[in-house]
């Protein structure tokens, strides 16, 4: 077996017997890292100690992604000036954090008889927020939904 130390420094290649015997006097295990290879690689390290410091680069990892979710909208097709106004200054709160955003017109009763005021709420709200996003999905139909999906552009320096 070719054997290594915990810095991966080369110790020389040496019989079973004798690397067990180094492992239990350094108070180390004998860990097989190629077993593939000819003669197989193995390394003397503490094996707790490793797997504790691997849980830590994970930890710090999953701490770095950022993730980020789909905020919702809802708008009627005949809504009032103030209320789309309250409900856009949210959801550019939404897409200043980092979010994505979903707006939602919802048509309710003979409403869907008039799609196109839907769909000038619509463009008015995309309008409205084309200067901080933009649409990943354009508006379309999800039954009686008219939906699109937004997200946060990056401002360029």
């Amino acid at each position: 077996m070719r054997l290594l130390d915990e810095t991966g420094k080369q110790i020389g290649v040496v019989e079973k017997n004798e690397a067990l015997r180094m492992a239990q006097a350094q108070q180390k295990d004998l860990v097989e890292i190629a077993s593939q290879a000819k003669p197989p690689v193995v390394k003397l390290i503490d094996f707790k100690k490793f797997k504790y410091l691997e849980a830590k680069k994970e930890r710090e990892s999953k701490k770095s992604v950022k993730h980020v979710d789909i905020k919702e909208i809802r708008l009627s097709p005949f809504i009032g000036a103030h209320d789309f106004d309250t409900r856009i200054q949210k959801a550019e709160e939404f897409l200043k954090a980092g979010n994505q955003l979903k707006i939602t017109v919802v048509f309710k009763g003979r409403e869907i008889t008039h799609k196109e005021f839907g769909t000038g709420v619509m463009t008015k709200a995309v309008d409205r927020l084309k200067n901080i996003s933009k649409a990943i999905k354009p508006p379309h139909f999800e039954g009686r939904f008219l939906v699109t999906i937004l997200t946060a552009v990056k401002k360029q320096a």
